[in-house]
Protein backbone atom coordinates (compact mmCIF):
# COMPACT_ATOMS: atom_id res chain seq x y z
CA UNK A 1 0.00 0.00 0.00
CA UNK A 2 2.77 2.47 0.85
CA UNK A 3 3.67 2.35 -2.50
CA UNK A 4 0.63 2.98 -4.23
CA UNK A 5 0.30 6.28 -2.13
CA UNK A 6 3.88 7.31 -2.71
CA UNK A 7 2.91 6.60 -6.65
CA UNK A 8 -0.20 9.37 -6.10
CA UNK A 9 1.80 11.87 -3.96
CA UNK A 10 4.65 11.70 -6.72
CA UNK A 11 2.11 12.29 -9.53
CA UNK A 12 -0.78 14.18 -8.43
CA UNK A 13 -0.07 18.27 -9.90
CA UNK A 14 -1.35 19.70 -6.73
CA UNK A 15 -2.61 23.02 -8.82
CA UNK A 16 -4.74 20.87 -11.55
CA UNK A 17 -7.77 22.37 -10.24
CA UNK A 18 -6.68 25.96 -11.41
CA UNK A 19 -5.35 26.20 -14.25
CA UNK A 20 -5.18 29.82 -14.46
CA UNK A 21 -3.16 30.15 -11.16
CA UNK A 22 -0.06 30.89 -10.74
CA UNK A 23 1.33 29.04 -7.16
CA UNK A 24 4.26 29.79 -4.75
CA UNK A 25 5.13 27.95 -2.10
CA UNK A 26 4.18 29.17 1.41
CA UNK A 27 7.89 29.64 2.54
CA UNK A 28 8.81 31.50 -0.69
CA UNK A 29 5.85 34.20 -0.55
CA UNK A 30 6.89 34.81 3.17
CA UNK A 31 10.52 35.58 2.24
CA UNK A 32 9.17 37.91 -0.72
CA UNK A 33 6.79 40.13 1.62
CA UNK A 34 8.28 43.69 2.62
CA UNK A 35 5.28 44.64 4.68
CA UNK A 36 7.24 43.91 8.21
CA UNK A 37 3.89 43.89 10.27
CA UNK A 38 2.59 41.41 8.10
CA UNK A 39 5.61 39.38 8.33
CA UNK A 40 4.73 40.30 11.99
CA UNK A 41 1.34 38.61 11.84
CA UNK A 42 2.52 35.58 10.48
CA UNK A 43 5.43 35.11 12.85
CA UNK A 44 3.96 35.56 15.58
CA UNK A 45 0.67 32.86 14.85
CA UNK A 46 3.61 30.87 13.77
CA UNK A 47 4.56 30.95 17.63
CA UNK A 48 1.03 30.59 18.70
CA UNK A 49 -0.30 27.61 17.21
CA UNK A 50 3.06 25.79 17.73
CA UNK A 51 2.66 26.46 21.18
CA UNK A 52 -0.88 25.67 21.51
CA UNK A 53 -0.99 22.03 19.29
CA UNK A 54 1.81 21.01 21.04
CA UNK A 55 -0.60 21.18 24.43
CA UNK A 56 -3.14 18.84 22.04
CA UNK A 57 -0.96 16.34 21.37
CA UNK A 58 0.53 17.81 18.17
CA UNK A 59 4.37 17.85 18.05
CA UNK A 60 5.15 18.39 14.36
CA UNK A 61 3.29 21.56 12.41
CA UNK A 62 2.80 21.18 8.13
CA UNK A 63 5.78 21.40 6.39
CA UNK A 64 5.56 25.13 5.20
CA UNK A 65 7.41 23.85 2.32
CA UNK A 66 3.99 21.15 1.45
CA UNK A 67 1.91 24.86 1.45
CA UNK A 68 1.20 26.09 -2.05
CA UNK A 69 -0.32 29.65 -2.31
CA UNK A 70 -1.98 31.10 -5.69
CA UNK A 71 -0.78 34.11 -5.54
CA UNK A 72 -2.10 35.35 -8.72
CA UNK A 73 -4.53 34.26 -11.88
CA UNK A 74 -5.57 35.28 -15.28
CA UNK A 75 -8.90 35.52 -14.49
CA UNK A 76 -10.44 39.08 -13.96
CA UNK A 77 -13.08 37.51 -11.08
CA UNK A 78 -10.46 35.60 -9.12
CA UNK A 79 -10.49 36.13 -5.77
CA UNK A 80 -8.93 34.17 -3.13
CA UNK A 81 -8.70 33.49 0.57
CA UNK A 82 -9.85 31.17 2.77
CA UNK A 83 -13.01 30.75 1.53
CA UNK A 84 -11.69 29.93 -2.86
CA UNK A 85 -13.28 27.21 -4.29
CA UNK A 86 -11.55 23.14 -4.41
CA UNK A 87 -8.86 24.22 -2.38
CA UNK A 88 -7.19 22.92 1.31
CA UNK A 89 -5.39 20.05 2.29
CA UNK A 90 -4.85 17.07 0.17
CA UNK A 91 -4.60 13.96 2.59
CA UNK A 92 -3.15 11.66 -0.29
CA UNK A 93 -0.44 14.08 -1.57
CA UNK A 94 -0.05 15.64 2.50
CA UNK A 95 0.05 18.79 1.02
CA UNK A 96 -1.97 22.03 1.13
CA UNK A 97 -3.52 23.86 -1.57
CA UNK A 98 -4.67 27.54 -1.13
CA UNK A 99 -4.82 31.09 -2.26
CA UNK A 100 -3.80 34.80 -0.96
CA UNK A 101 -6.77 36.77 0.23
CA UNK A 102 -7.95 39.42 -2.49
CA UNK A 103 -8.10 39.78 -6.16
CA UNK A 104 -5.99 37.20 -7.61
CA UNK A 105 -5.52 39.70 -11.06
CA UNK A 106 -4.06 42.09 -8.99
CA UNK A 107 -0.32 42.09 -7.68
CA UNK A 108 -0.93 44.67 -5.31
CA UNK A 109 -2.35 43.95 -1.36
CA UNK A 110 -5.26 45.56 -0.35
CA UNK A 111 -4.54 44.97 3.46
CA UNK A 112 -0.97 42.85 3.62
CA UNK A 113 -2.10 42.06 7.37
CA UNK A 114 -5.16 40.67 6.21
CA UNK A 115 -3.43 38.73 3.49
CA UNK A 116 -1.15 37.67 6.50
CA UNK A 117 -3.99 36.63 9.11
CA UNK A 118 -5.83 34.64 6.12
CA UNK A 119 -2.92 32.57 5.27
CA UNK A 120 -2.22 32.29 9.06
CA UNK A 121 -5.99 30.84 9.43
CA UNK A 122 -5.58 28.45 6.46
CA UNK A 123 -2.36 27.52 7.59
CA UNK A 124 -3.02 26.35 11.07
CA UNK A 125 -6.24 25.23 9.60
CA UNK A 126 -4.56 22.63 7.29
CA UNK A 127 -2.16 21.81 9.97
CA UNK A 128 -4.39 20.27 12.32
CA UNK A 129 -5.89 18.21 9.01
CA UNK A 130 -2.24 17.13 8.44
CA UNK A 131 -1.62 16.44 12.15
CA UNK A 132 -5.04 14.29 12.57
CA UNK A 133 -4.79 10.41 12.88
CA UNK A 134 -5.90 8.31 10.00
CA UNK A 135 -5.37 5.03 8.50
CA UNK A 136 -5.57 3.84 5.15
CA UNK A 137 -6.73 0.70 3.52
CA UNK A 138 -6.55 -1.61 -0.03
CA UNK A 139 -10.00 -1.62 -1.63
CA UNK A 140 -10.69 -3.20 -5.39
CA UNK A 141 -6.99 -2.24 -5.92
CA UNK A 142 -7.11 1.13 -4.68
CA UNK A 143 -6.25 3.01 -1.65
CA UNK A 144 -9.23 4.44 0.77
CA UNK A 145 -8.77 6.70 4.52
CA UNK A 146 -10.73 4.17 6.28
CA UNK A 147 -10.12 6.21 9.50
CA UNK A 148 -9.25 10.01 10.22
CA UNK A 149 -9.39 11.82 13.30
CA UNK A 150 -12.52 10.21 15.04
CA UNK A 151 -14.94 9.32 12.01
CA UNK A 152 -14.12 6.18 10.46
CA UNK A 153 -15.51 4.54 7.33
CA UNK A 154 -17.05 0.66 6.92
CA UNK A 155 -15.80 -1.49 4.30
CA UNK A 156 -18.35 -0.55 1.58
CA UNK A 157 -17.46 3.18 2.01
CA UNK A 158 -20.46 3.94 4.38
CA UNK A 159 -19.33 7.15 6.73
CA UNK A 160 -19.75 6.55 10.52
CA UNK A 161 -22.35 9.39 10.49
CA UNK A 162 -25.20 10.47 8.53
CA UNK A 163 -25.15 13.65 6.80
CA UNK A 164 -26.89 16.74 8.52
CA UNK A 165 -30.19 18.34 7.16
CA UNK A 166 -29.98 21.28 4.87
CA UNK A 167 -31.57 23.07 7.61
CA UNK A 168 -29.95 21.82 10.34
CA UNK A 169 -28.59 24.27 13.40
CA UNK A 170 -26.67 21.86 15.11
CA UNK A 171 -24.98 18.71 13.67
CA UNK A 172 -24.80 15.25 14.32
CA UNK A 173 -21.96 14.84 11.21
CA UNK A 174 -18.73 13.81 12.43
CA UNK A 175 -17.23 15.28 9.59
CA UNK A 176 -18.59 18.74 10.20
CA UNK A 177 -17.53 18.16 13.63
CA UNK A 178 -13.82 17.60 12.90
CA UNK A 179 -13.94 20.28 10.61
CA UNK A 180 -15.74 22.71 12.88
CA UNK A 181 -13.45 21.99 15.60
CA UNK A 182 -10.32 22.53 13.57
CA UNK A 183 -11.56 25.92 12.28
CA UNK A 184 -12.31 26.87 15.41
CA UNK A 185 -8.32 26.49 16.54
CA UNK A 186 -7.26 28.20 13.32
CA UNK A 187 -9.49 31.09 14.35
CA UNK A 188 -8.84 31.55 17.82
CA UNK A 189 -5.26 31.85 17.07
CA UNK A 190 -6.01 34.60 14.45
CA UNK A 191 -8.11 36.21 16.58
CA UNK A 192 -5.81 36.73 19.60
CA UNK A 193 -2.85 37.89 16.70
CA UNK A 194 -5.13 40.21 15.71
CA UNK A 195 -5.92 41.59 19.20
CA UNK A 196 -2.40 41.32 20.02
CA UNK A 197 -1.27 43.44 17.05
CA UNK A 198 -4.24 45.96 17.01
CA UNK A 199 -5.53 45.01 13.38
CA UNK A 200 -9.00 45.55 14.31
CA UNK A 201 -8.54 49.40 14.17
CA UNK A 202 -6.21 49.15 10.67
CA UNK A 203 -8.94 47.00 8.51
CA UNK A 204 -11.39 49.30 6.55
CA UNK A 205 -14.16 48.49 4.44
CA UNK A 206 -14.64 46.34 2.34
CA UNK A 207 -12.18 43.70 3.86
CA UNK A 208 -14.03 43.98 7.18
CA UNK A 209 -16.30 41.36 6.73
CA UNK A 210 -13.33 39.05 6.05
CA UNK A 211 -11.71 39.69 8.97
CA UNK A 212 -14.80 39.08 11.18
CA UNK A 213 -14.85 36.04 9.79
CA UNK A 214 -10.99 35.11 9.86
CA UNK A 215 -11.36 35.93 13.43
CA UNK A 216 -14.35 33.96 13.90
CA UNK A 217 -16.51 37.19 14.85
CA UNK A 218 -18.87 36.68 12.02
CA UNK A 219 -22.72 37.88 13.05
CA UNK A 220 -25.77 36.79 10.94
CA UNK A 221 -26.41 40.66 10.07
CA UNK A 222 -23.04 40.32 8.67
CA UNK A 223 -23.67 39.54 5.34
CA UNK A 224 -26.97 41.99 5.31
CA UNK A 225 -24.45 44.14 3.83
CA UNK A 226 -21.70 41.88 1.86
CA UNK A 227 -20.62 44.07 -0.70
CA UNK A 228 -21.16 43.22 -4.15
CA UNK A 229 -18.54 42.77 -7.63
CA UNK A 230 -15.80 40.82 -7.22
CA UNK A 231 -16.04 39.71 -3.84
CA UNK A 232 -19.39 38.41 -4.47
CA UNK A 233 -18.95 34.70 -4.35
CA UNK A 234 -16.05 34.64 -2.14
CA UNK A 235 -18.49 35.74 0.50
CA UNK A 236 -21.62 33.82 -0.54
CA UNK A 237 -18.96 30.86 0.14
CA UNK A 238 -18.45 32.33 3.15
CA UNK A 239 -21.80 32.34 4.05
CA UNK A 240 -22.66 28.87 3.50
CA UNK A 241 -19.39 27.97 5.17
CA UNK A 242 -20.62 29.60 8.17
CA UNK A 243 -23.80 28.38 8.06
CA UNK A 244 -22.75 24.82 7.15
CA UNK A 245 -20.06 24.36 9.38
CA UNK A 246 -18.84 26.98 12.22
CA UNK A 247 -22.16 28.03 13.57
CA UNK A 248 -23.34 24.21 13.46
CA UNK A 249 -19.91 22.83 15.51
CA UNK A 250 -20.97 26.25 18.01
CA UNK A 251 -24.43 24.56 18.82
CA UNK A 252 -23.35 21.53 19.09
CA UNK A 253 -21.13 22.15 21.94
CA UNK A 254 -23.16 24.46 23.22
CA UNK A 255 -25.96 21.64 23.56
CA UNK A 256 -23.66 18.85 24.30
CA UNK A 257 -21.04 21.05 26.48
CA UNK A 258 -23.24 23.27 28.34
CA UNK A 259 -21.02 25.29 30.69
CA UNK A 260 -18.06 22.67 30.14
CA UNK A 261 -17.80 22.71 26.17
CA UNK A 262 -14.72 24.27 26.16
CA UNK A 263 -13.58 20.90 28.00
CA UNK A 264 -15.34 19.14 25.29
CA UNK A 265 -13.94 21.17 22.71
CA UNK A 266 -10.00 20.34 23.53
CA UNK A 267 -11.43 16.59 23.98
CA UNK A 268 -12.44 16.34 20.59
CA UNK A 269 -9.47 17.93 18.75
CA UNK A 270 -7.29 15.93 21.13
CA UNK A 271 -8.88 12.88 19.83
CA UNK A 272 -8.48 14.03 16.02
CA UNK A 273 -4.78 14.41 16.74
CA UNK A 274 -3.90 10.82 18.32
CA UNK A 275 -6.78 8.92 17.30
CA UNK A 276 -7.43 7.93 20.91
CA UNK A 277 -10.81 8.28 21.50
CA UNK A 278 -11.59 6.99 25.11
CA UNK A 279 -11.00 10.34 26.74
CA UNK A 280 -14.26 11.92 24.29
CA UNK A 281 -16.17 8.60 24.70
CA UNK A 282 -15.50 8.27 28.43
CA UNK A 283 -16.46 12.33 29.09
CA UNK A 284 -20.07 11.83 26.90
CA UNK A 285 -20.73 8.55 29.24
CA UNK A 286 -20.35 9.91 32.22
CA UNK A 287 -22.91 12.91 30.96
CA UNK A 288 -25.04 10.89 28.90
CA UNK A 289 -24.90 7.44 30.00
CA UNK A 290 -23.25 4.06 28.07
CA UNK A 291 -22.44 4.19 24.78
CA UNK A 292 -23.64 8.42 24.28
CA UNK A 293 -20.97 8.22 20.80
CA UNK A 294 -23.01 5.56 18.94
CA UNK A 295 -25.99 6.96 20.27
CA UNK A 296 -25.53 10.47 19.23
CA UNK A 297 -23.54 9.85 15.80
CA UNK A 298 -23.91 6.12 14.47
CA UNK A 299 -25.93 5.81 11.01
CA UNK A 300 -28.24 2.82 10.57
CA UNK A 301 -26.26 2.19 7.75
CA UNK A 302 -22.72 2.03 8.59
CA UNK A 303 -21.76 -1.74 9.33
CA UNK A 304 -18.22 -1.06 11.01
CA UNK A 305 -17.02 -1.01 14.79
CA UNK A 306 -17.63 1.92 16.89
CA UNK A 307 -14.62 4.17 17.80
CA UNK A 308 -12.81 2.34 20.64
CA UNK A 309 -13.52 -0.89 19.33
Amino acid sequence: MAHLLAAHRATVALDRAHPHVTFSLLHWLLDTWADEPAREVFRQGATLLAGRYRQLGLNQLLPIDRVWVGVRSTQADAFGGFHHPNQGYRHVQLASVITRYGRLSDPRLTSPELVALDLLRSYAHDCLHWGSFREYRLQEGRVVRSRYGINRRDPQGRSYSERDKDDAVSTRNLGIVMEGATDQEARTIAAEVADRLGLAERITEPDRLAFSDTTGRLEPSDFDSAHPGVAAHFQLAMAGYEHGVGMRYRRFLAEMGGTEEAALHGLIVAAMIGGDVSGLTGWLDRRYGARAFPRIFRSPAYTGPDPGE
